[in-house]
This record gives C-alpha cells, sequence and structure tokens, in this order.
C-alpha cells in the first residue's frame, strides 16, 4: 500500500481503509516486522499538538489511523472525501479473525488480569483456533531495565506477528516508540479494546458509533474518569479544527 496522509491540527494522520490497514499490518506482522501503529481520536491529536515528545511519537509512527470521527470528519473536509473511521476495536477484531485465517499469532499487552482472561475465553469461543501467543497484564508501575527486557524476550519468545497494546493514552504509544527495534512484530495500541471485546465495559450501542457519538456514550458511562478527557479535549480539538479549515 501506498501511504498518503492528511494533516489534522498539524498531526499527520494516514488516508486508508479499515480492510486497507488490516492487510497492510498483517503483512508486516507475517514478515514479523518491527513497527507500531497509533489509533488516532480527538484525544491523541490534541496531546500531540501540546506534547512536542508525544506528537513527534504519532508523527514516526509507521501507521496512524483515524480512529475517532472528528478526525476522520476533518481528513474528509480537507484530505480525502471518502475517509472513515478507522477504529481500535473494530480494527482488532477484524486483525484477530484474519490472523486466524492467515496462522498469525497474536499478543496481549496491558489491562487487568481479569479482563485478560475473560478476553481470552471470548476469542477462544468467537475465534476458535485463533492462535493466541500470549496475555500479559503488566504492574501498574515503570518496570526495571531487567523487567523490560524479560518482556521483550517473553514477546520474541512467543513468536506473535501482532501485539495489541492496551496501555491507554498516551502511555500505549510511549511505550510502542520504546520498543521499535526491539520488539519483532507490530505493535498497536488500541486503548480500551480489550475491555470492549472481554465484555468489562459496554460499547456504545450501533446507533451512537454511526453518527459519531460513541465519545458521548462512554463519558456517560464513566464521568469522573472521562469528563475532561471529552469535554475539554473534544473543545479543543473543535477549536483548532476550525481553524484549520478556516485557513485551508
Amino acid at each position: 500500500m501506498t501511504r498518503r496522509t492528511g494533516s489534522v491540527l498539524g498531526v499527520p494522520i494516514d488516508i486508508v481503509s479499515m480492510n486497507d490497514a488490516a492487510h497492510t499490518i498483517l503483512d508486516w506482522a507475517s514478515r514479523r516486522e518491527s513497527r507500531y501503529v497509533t489509533i488516532c481520536n480527538a484525544h491523541v491529536v490534541v496531546t500531540a499538538t501540546e506534547d512536542p515528545a508525544y506528537g513527534r511519537i504519532i508523527s514516526c509512527s509507521d501507521m496512524a489511523t483515524p480512529d475517532g470521527a472528528p478526525v476522520a470528519w476533518v481528513l474528509r473536509k480537507t484530505a480525502d472525501p471518502t475517509q472513515r473511521r478507522v477504529c481500535g476495536p473494530d480494527l482488532t477484531w477484524l486483525l484477530c479473525t484474519r490472523a486466524r485465517a492467515e496462522n498469525v499469532p497474536v499478543y496481549f499487552y496491558g489491562g487487568s488480569e481479569t479482563t485478560l482472561s475473560r478476553l481470552e475465553d471470548n476469542l477462544r469461543m468467537q475465534l476458535p483456533e485463533i492462535p493466541l501467543a500470549g496475555f500479559e497484564s503488566p504492574p501498574f508501575r515503570p518496570l526495571s531495565e531487567d523487567e523490560d527486557e524479560n518482556v521483550v524476550a517473553r514477546i520474541n519468545a512467543s513468536g506473535a506477528g501482532i501485539v495489541f497494546v492496551g496501555l491507554g493514552c498516551p502511555k500505549q504509544e510511549r511505550w510502542m516508540a520504546a520498543h521499535r527495534g526491539r520488539v519483532n512484530a507490530v505493535m498497536i495500541g488500541v486503548g480500551a479494546a480489550f475491555d470492549f471485546h472481554a465484555g468489562t465495559v459496554k460499547r456504545a450501542p450501533k446507533i451512537f458509533q454511526s453518527l459519531g457519538l460513541e465519545w458521548l456514550h462512554r463519558l456517560c458511562s464513566e464521568p469522573r474518569r472521562l469528563w475532561k478527557r471529552y469535554l475539554v479535549t473534544n473543545t479543543l480539538f473543535v477549536i483548532g479544527a476550525l481553524r484549520q479549515l478556516l485557513r485551508s
């Protein structure tokens, strides 16, 4: 796939379909290439504009998909009128189904032990024979150098071609950038996808997803934890997007 990107608030985001994204990732994974993919919603984009180091991580990713409806909307207005969302939970499940068909082992890094246990059960039930390379719930603290080396060794020894990383933004993107060239697999930061597919967090109804209001459902479900991310960050995104559209 020839890579094309568009600018969203100055952050390069790939112009890519869900199927093309999955095809490219699986192609990299089949060769065990060390790459990382960022799944970019409004929160990621705004954080990238405010934190130069984090912005460089997003800009240097091998693929940055338009996860959020607002991000895809800006791309439609400024770069490609056909662009749609390529969101983390949907891409995760599509990759799992194709990984089963192409026999590409997958590894899950992040989340709680409970979430990973339920996720494994659901995957084995809904996608029998999927090659599961491993599940790992890291401690909620920085790892020592030896601990980190052991994580890399476990992932590489598992034979994984894809590593789904569920550490949350911005931790998961920083982790992936630090491990490119060390982990012999494609790393994808998928945020809350572990919880959605494990059934520990209920995803928004399809009508909310189609209207681009999945964020509103999550805000109503977890207001204390997410109010700042969605109310403050989304406001900053809207202001930035309007400025970009007026300039263009």
